[in-house]
This record gives C-alpha cells, sequence and structure tokens, in this order.
C-alpha cells in the first residue's frame, strides 16, 4: 500500500532545508578533494554518516552535523525564522 504523502509544509520546509544542508555539504567536499571516506575519518564519523547528510537524511545528529562542516570550513547557523540573512 502507498504511503500517504505529508502535506505538513513545516515538513515540506525542513525537508528543503535538509536539502540545501546536503547540496552544501557535498559541493563543498568535491571542492576541497575530499572522497566521503576522508572527510569521515577527519571528522571523526561513519562514511555512512557523511552519505545520509549529503543525501538531506533528517536522522543525522547534530554534533555529526557541526563536526563535518567544522572540518568543510562551514559554519552551521541558527536564526530566527523569517530572518533574510
Amino acid at each position: 500500500m502507498a504511503r500517504p504523502r505529508n502535506t505538513n509544509p513545516a515538513s515540506r520546509l525542513a525537508m528543503h532545508e535538509n536539502a540545501g544542508i546536503a547540496m552544501v555539504v557535498a559541493e563543498r567536499r568535491r571542492a576541497l578533494g575530499l572522497t566521503q571516506e576522508m572527510l569521515a575519518d577527519l571528522a571523526d564519523v561513519s562514511r555512512s554518516t557523511v552519505q545520509a547528510l549529503e543525501y538531506g537524511s533528517p536522522s543525522v545528529r547534530l554534533g555529526a552535523l557541526t563536526a563535518v562542516a567544522d572540518v568543510l570550513g562551514l559554519a552551521v547557523d541558527v536564526r530566527p525564522k523569517g530572518d533574510g540573512r
């Protein structure tokens, strides 16, 4: 049986934000000439965690995201919704 589509606007926004994070992480990793395995070793996370992050999985732990971002020279920024920065 097909799974019902999630029509919750907040969930759709979160999925969009996850996709944006995933794209930035993957592009930055490639620009630095790193493989997923190399990034995982440098960030002290598993390769499957890097892969999940690059696919926009919502189950990636915040600590893993910040470790990967740090290695890539990226900042994780949390701000109020609607803040256009």
